[in-house]
């Protein structure tokens, strides 16, 4: 019996819309991060991206649990002495929403150039428009 191993040229991708209003941030991450990588499909093979694309609409409207709003704290660094920035995910949410949920879901995936790859097939809009109707994208239910 022999292992099937995915062949980039043999992959057939969809494409997935998935409303993030009232969906807890880390589970929909998690769910989000398994399509992307492909582990809901037959065929999965970890050192190729048999993932589909994934787009994520209302991202503003995703709640996190507890006190994290709050307690939360997103950092990144500027590069030069002194440059550490800190922002709570209250902030964030109501700046960038956008950069919130990618940031959760691209956490999720490999790092690495293979992980580079499954991240661009993730599009995250703030609102309920997204601009991908052309490839015609179906409704996905994920768990709450």
């Amino acid at each position: 019996m022999n292992t099937y191993m995915a062949k980039p040229a043999e992959i057939e991708r969809k494409w997935y819309v998935v409303d993030a209003d009232g969906m807890v941030l880390g589970r929909l991450a998690s769910q989000v991060a398994n399509i992307l990588r492909g582990k809901n499909k037959t065929i999965y093979t970890p050192h190729v991206d048999t993932g589909d694309f994934v787009i994520i609409v209302n991202a503003d409207k995703v709640i996190l649990t507890g006190k994290k709003l709050d307690q939360k704290i997103y950092y990144h660094h500027s590069g030069y002495a002194g440059g550490l920035k800190e922002v709570k995910y209250r902030a964030l949410m109501a700046q960038k929403p956008e950069f919130a949920v990618r940031h959760a879901v691209v956490g999720m995936l490999p790092k690495g150039s293979l992980g580079r790859q499954m991240a661009d097939k993730l599009k995250v809009y703030a609102g309920s428009e997204h601009p991908h109707a052309a490839q015609k994208p179906e409704k996905l239910e994920l768990e709450k």
